[in-house]
C-alpha cells in the first residue's frame, strides 16, 4: 500500500518589503519538524522581481531542500514584463533573475512516491492573450495555452495510475472570495481540461485569501487548493495562512494553517477531505 504523500503548499511569499521574517521562520520551523514530502510554491516569491528578493526567496528554497523535496513555478510578481510588454523589447529578461536564482525550469515535474506533481507557469507578463479591457488586469492576469494543456495530459497520462496528479500554478482558477475576480484567463476551460486529464488536485494562490474547493466535472473532480500569501498583503486583513494536503490513494485532506500573531506561529484552522 502506497504511504501518504504529505505536502506543505505556500505561495506569494513576497520577499521583500511585503515579507514577514517572523512567519518565514515559523515556515521553516514547520518544515524541519514535520519533514514534509513535498513543499509546494505557487508563485510570487518576490515582490518586485529583484535579485535581493530572488536571493532571499533562494536561501528559503535551499533550506527546505534539505528536508523535503521541493516544486516551484513563477507568479505575475516573478516576472520583468517592462522588459517585454505585448512581447516586444527583450523577452529573455522577463524571467532573468527568477532563473539565475530560484530555477530555470519555469514548468518542473517532480515525482515522489504516490504523486506526480506538473509545474505550470501562468505568469507570461503583459501579453496580447492577457490583455482585456479593464486595466486592473495588466500583469496580473494568467493565462495558458494549448502546448500547456497538452503537456499537462501528458505527465498525467506518464504517471502511475495509483499517482496523484497535481498540478501547481500561480493564478487561481476559481472566483475569490472577497476579490470576486478569478486570476485566470478561461477558468472553467482550464478546470475542464485538467479534470480530463486526471488531474486530482491544483495547489494556486494570487488571490492573497485561502480557500479550498471542489471542483466536480463529468470527468471526475478537481480539488483545488487556494494558500493565502504568507506577507503583510493578505486581503482584507486577514491573517497570513498555508495548506497542508495529505493524498492518500481513496481520500484528499487539506488543512490550512493560520498566522497567530499572539503565538507567533501557524495555528491549526478549517480541515476538509474530500474523496480521489
Amino acid at each position: 500500500m502506497t504511504e501518504p504523500t504529505r505536502v506543505l503548499h505556500v505561495s506569494d511569499l513576497h520577499f521583500g518589503r511585503p515579507s514577514v521574517p517572523e512567519q518565514i521562520e515559523a515556515i521553516e520551523r514547520l518544515i524541519e519538524q514535520r519533514g514534509f514530502d513535498v513543499v509546494a510554491v505557487s508563485g510570487d516569491l518576490s515582490q518586485r522581481a529583484r535579485a535581493g528578493e530572488f536571493q532571499a526567496a533562494a536561501r528559503f528554497l535551499r533550506d527546505a531542500g534539505k528536508v523535503s523535496r521541493t516544486i516551484v513555478v513563477p507568479g505575475n510578481h516573478d516576472v520583468a514584463w517592462w522588459f517585454a510588454p505585448l512581447n516586444v523589447g527583450k523577452r529573455h529578461r522577463k524571467y532573468e533573475n527568477y532563473e539565475a536564482y530560484v530555477s530555470k525550469d519555469l514548468e518542473p515535474t517532480l515525482r515522489v512516491n504516490g504523486a506526480t506533481f506538473i509545474g505550470v507557469n501562468t505568469s507570461h507578463g503583459v501579453t496580447p492573450r492577457t490583455l482585456t479591457w479593464n486595466v486592473r488586469d495588466i500583469s496580473i492576469l494568467g493565462d495558458l495555452t494549448e502546448k500547456q494543456f497538452q503537456r499537462v495530459a501528458r505527465e498525467a497520462a506518464a504517471a502511475p495510475a495509483s499517482d496523484a496528479k497535481i498540478v501547481v500554478m500561480h493564478h487561481n482558477p476559481v472566483q475569490g472570495e472577497l476579490s470576486g475576480r478569478h486570476g485566470l484567463k478561461r477558468s472553467s476551460e482550464v478546470l475542464r481540461r485538467f479534470a480530463e486529464a486526471g488531474v486530482t488536485a491544483v495547489l494556486c494562490g494570487h488571490d492573497h485569501q485561502e480557500a479550498v474547493h471542489l471542483i466536480e466535472h463529468t470527468a471526475g473532480g478537481v480539488v483545488v487548493s487556494t494558500a493565502g500569501t504568507v506577507s503583510n498583503r493578505s486581503r482584507g486583513g486577514r491573517p497570513s495562512s498555508m495548506n497542508v494536503l495529505t493524498f492518500s490513494p481513496h481520500r484528499v485532506l487539506v488543512e490550512t494553517l493560520v498566522w497567530s500573531a499572539d503565538g507567533a506561529d501557524f495555528v491549526a484552522g478549517p480541515v476538509q477531505e474530500f474523496d480521489r
